[in-house]
């Protein structure tokens, strides 16, 4: 089973920027959709970003539209980025990443595996 392994939070004033890095234990390139949620205090998880197997195509929650950009490494086979900009104070939580071997689901009670998360705290 894939593990997860985020970084890159830390706290920051709102509309600052941060990027958030995701390695995984094992290639995702080809062989993962892949998927980042968050989730706030007293919140249940949440579905931010993710993208197909093939990488072809991204997805986006409505609150990351416009603000949030996923990538995938073009040289590290096993890592994913989320570029956060124009942070907002409503952003802050713990954000995880997380994969799938056929799809991007928006339910995280349809993944298995997750990252210990990375705190996003987001000061107004």
């Amino acid at each position: 089973q894939a593990q997860f392994l985020e970084s890159g939070g830390d706290l920051v004033q709102a509309g600052g920027s941060l990027r958030l890095s995701c390695v995984a234990s094992v290639r995702i390139t080809g062989n993962y959709a892949m998927a980042w949620f968050r989730q706030a205090p007293g919140s249940d998880r949440e579905f931010v970003a993710g993208v197909s197997r093939d990488g072809s195509t991204t997805f986006y929650a409505d609150s990351a539209k416009g603000r949030f950009t996923l990538s995938r490494d073009s040289t590290h086979f096993n890592t994913m980025y989320l570029q956060m900009n124009n942070l907002k104070p409503e952003d802050t939580a713990v954000y995880y990443c997380t994969a799938d071997r056929y799809d991007v689901k928006r339910d995280p009670s349809e993944y298995t595996s997750w990252g210990p998360g990375t705190q996003v705290a987001v000061s107004s």
